[in-house]
């Protein structure tokens, strides 16, 4: 089911809340091409929570920590966007051969985030 959230929109990005085999629920940020943007780093237990989180993370965006890091294989970077307590609470979807392709990824995800946060609208997709 597709919904929209109020504002300007954000040409063909979708979040698509998905349910896992054990029952929880993570999104998942899509770009108009179809390729993954970012990943949930937590599971919920059930869709609202789920929905919640993200929007409560777009809401929040500017106050919220993150960088960029190897993988934990040493050969490439991934970024993790962090609550404010550390845990993480989004991650790239692949790993980058360079910092900087991986730096300017992450750049754009905080800014669709904060575009997201500022009432522009999303397409939501469920999957399941």
């Amino acid at each position: 089911m597709a919904a929209r959230q109020g504002g300007a929109a954000v040409p063909g990005t979708r979040c698509q809340i998905d349910i896992s085999a054990d029952g929880s629920y993570l999104w998942r940020l899509t770009a108009t091409n179809g390729r993954v943007i970012a990943v949930a780093a937590l599971t919920y237990r059930s869709y609202e929570e789920c929905r919640t989180a993200f929007e409560r993370m777009c809401a929040d965006v500017v106050g919220l920590p993150g960088g960029v890091h190897h993988t934990s294989e040493g050969n490439g970077w991934v970024w993790r966007l962090r609550d404010p307590a550390g845990g993480a609470l989004a991650v790239s979807s692949r790993a980058y051969e360079r910092h900087s392709t991986c730096q300017a990824a992450y750049e754009r995800f905080r800014g669709l985030l904060v575009d997201i946060g500022a009432g522009a609208m999303i397409a939501w997709e469920d999957m399941d």
